[in-house]
């Protein structure tokens, strides 16, 4: 049975560019966490990436500032901006970080992890149209009040499948139906807390055990 990992980690309340040891981080990191306009978005940015870094430095041994990462060529355009990839040493992981929420996963196989936040209820009847004819219908029979959580979980299990095949959104959101295993893979649902949905999908044919973290490797 294959052995999953996935931390759910909130942002530490207070947190700040001057609380984060953003010497481990490189330079493409660095510059993309400094784009971004609003502190906030900033500051969760950063400590994604610290928290990514110091989890595989533990369990690779490699020291964080010296893991290297590269991009797999993208299925759909043969292109390298598919799955993120470690370079320095053997592993596969994915990354998520939504408000105040960072979800990374990590596995012997592609894997990829997703956590969304519960929409307002237009919103989730409109995005519900993009989704597989037997998921909209899944939202569609819901009562209203119901819907938006709905939603969150099937959009949340859909990027992360997504986001494990290295297609992103570039791949026609109506093709694959993930309320249940996709051939090929497991997909499991994540409790991370009210307000938000998350889940992981792993390349395997048969059931994986996920343990999940909520605090970063000592």
């Amino acid at each position: 049975m294959i052995d999953v990992q996935v931390w759910a980690l909130p942002a530490p309340a207070g947190a700040s560019q001057a609380t984060l040891d953003l010497t481990i981080l490189d330079e493409g990191e660095r510059r993309r966490m400094a784009a971004f306009v609003r502190d906030r978005d900033r500051v969760l940015y950063g400590f994604a990436h610290v928290a990514l870094r110091t989890i595989l430095s533990t369990l690779t041994g490699v020291a964080p500032g010296v893991l290297r990462f590269t991009r797999a060529l993208c299925p759909c355009c043969d292109k390298p901006h598919g799955r993120p990839v470690l370079t320095s040493a053997s592993g596969e992981f994915s990354l998520s970080h939504s408000r105040d929420l960072v979800l990374i996963g990590i596995a012997p196989t592609p894997i990829g992890v997703d956590a969304e936040p519960v929409p307002a209820p237009g919103v989730a009847e409109q995005l519900a149209n993009v989704l597989h004819p037997a998921e909209r219908d899944e939202v569609e029979a819901a009562l209203p009040k119901d819907r938006p959580a709905i939603f969150a979980r099937l959009w949340a299990r859909k990027e992360a499948y997504l986001k494990g095949l290295g297609t992103g959104l570039g791949r026609d959101l109506a093709a694959d139906d993930v309320r249940g295993a996709v051939e090929g893979w497991q997909l499991t649902d994540l409790s991370v807390g009210p307000g938000h949905a998350a889940a992981v999908a792993v390349n395997s044919p048969t059931p994986c055990k996920v343990r999940v973290h909520r605090t970063l490797p000592e």
